[in-house]
């Protein structure tokens, strides 16, 4: 299915999903401009897109691909795309992987997670099959210990290697315990989560000779996001157009943001997909143009990705960078909030992982130094948090040590879990 207008899919949307016809009942029927439309609501949408009785749905379910979303917060939600969608979703994405470095008779691992309803590894390997260059396809999946991925990628002489940055760090933690690197790999594909520059540290130890890469912008509930830009930054991609439009949005006003360089909430537009429209649809990410080219913007995290610690608000990219300031040696590979309570009181937890090479599990070894450099950083940023500990509000920042491999993931997703909350719900 080819993109279609605009002004098109709107009078479809209206026509044929409940949903949309009461979310537009104010409207003028003429009405084809998406700045006149209102921004979906995530709680309303998915209370409506259910299996039974599904109120966003254009037509009956009678043919199409079902896929499940949400696993990694809150409850699963589910995705629906007729054959032609696909289609067009993995060719127009499959596009895309040429822009990162995919080369004719490139040997392509792909490390997603399979099953489950899960979409991400069958839409990384179509979008490979249908990418405008010949590759080989070699569907491992996330799920395969690193222990027989390792020796797989050794005899099929893998050259790239996709997955989740968790996933290629876990591989990149196994052959750095075992003193071993993949000389082979030219190129590294992240996707499905975002990439630090601790976790880049310990990439680049197993895979000397790999480009650090994101694979894209997607996900199975919004559809095309971002076409990866070559370049420096893998956080930069441009519009899928015409497929997609992506619009950031101011975070009170939801005014359209046109100047580069102020972030805002990155909601979308799929212009392919008609069995479940999806019309001015949050992403969950924030973003800001950059200016350096026509559609181009740079993804800046999870919109709402942090936790309420008492009356602290903490958000996972302020740990990040008081690690980053503090850990000068570069001796982090990885990290997780972990919110716990105890004594009537909550406290949070950064658990830091090192890397296996790190000689620092002694007591020598100089992370009492850097924990407590970590907890100084985070302070200084969120003063709040020192200041409620002193009124008895929450515990202490403290530090927990651990290796990639402790760091909690998502067993459905193989995607690394930033948030832990370990309170008690009863």
């Amino acid at each position: 299915m080819s993109a279609q207008q605009l002004s098109d899919l709107i009078r479809f949307a209206r026509r044929n999903s409940p949903y949309y016809r009461d979310l537009y009942a104010s409207l003028p029927p003429g009405t084809d401009r998406l700045t006149d439309l209102p921004v979906v609501d995530q709680r309303e949408f998915w209370a409506a897109n259910t299996l039974q009785d599904n109120r966003v749905l254009t037509g009956p379910l009678s043919e199409a691909t079902v896929f499940r979303t949400g696993g990694t917060t809150g409850s699963p939600k589910f995705s629906f795309y007729t054959r032609d969608e696909w289609r067009t979703f993995v060719t127009s994405f499959g596009q895309g992987l040429v822009d990162v470095g995919l080369r004719p008779g490139h040997r392509v691992a792909d490390l997603f997670y399979a099953g489950e309803l899960y979409a991400s590894f069958l839409f990384v390997l179509d979008s490979l099959a249908h990418a405008p260059v010949d590759n080989v396809r070699l569907p491992i999946g996330g799920g395969a210990p690193p222990e027989s991925t390792i020796p797989t990628l050794r005899q099929l002489a893998a050259q790239v290697v996709a997955g989740t940055p968790t996933t290629l760090c876990r591989l990149a933690e196994q052959l750095a315990a075992g003193g071993a690197r993949l000389d082979a790999v030219e190129l590294l594909l992240f996707g499905g989560e975002a990439l630090f520059p601790d976790q880049r540290r310990l990439l680049a130890a197993a895979f000397p000779n790999a480009e650090v890469r994101s694979v894209g912008y997607a996900s199975v509930d919004a559809g095309l996001l971002g076409r990866p830009v070559p370049g420096s930054d893998a956080r930069v991609h441009r519009d899928f157009a015409p497929y997609a439009v992506v619009e950031i949005l101011d975070d009170t006003t939801d005014e359209p943001i046109t100047e580069p360089g102020r972030p805002g909430r990155v909601v979308v537009t799929s212009l392919f997909r008609r069995l479940m429209p999806v019309i001015r649809y949050p992403a969950g990410d924030r973003a800001e143009w950059t200016g350096t080219g026509e559609g181009h913007f740079r993804i800046l995290g999870r919109a709402e990705e942090g936790v309420r610690v008492g009356p602290v608000s903490l958000y996972t990219q302020d740990a990040q960078e008081a690690v980053a300031a503090a850990d000068r040696d570069g001796r982090v590979v990885g990290m997780q909030l972990v919110v716990r309570r105890w004594e009537g009181r909550d406290g949070l937890v950064l658990r830091l992982a090192t890397a296996p090479s790190d000689p620092a599990d002694g007591p020598d070894g100089g992370l009492d130094d850097l924990a407590k450099a970590v907890v100084t950083e985070l302070e200084t940023v969120r003063p709040l948090y020192p200041d409620s500990v002193r009124s008895g509000f929450v515990h202490p920042l403290s530090v927990e040590w651990a290796r990639h491999r402790d760091l909690t993931v998502n067993p459905r997703s193989g995607k690394l879990v930033r948030v832990l909350d370990e309170r008690p719900t009863a």
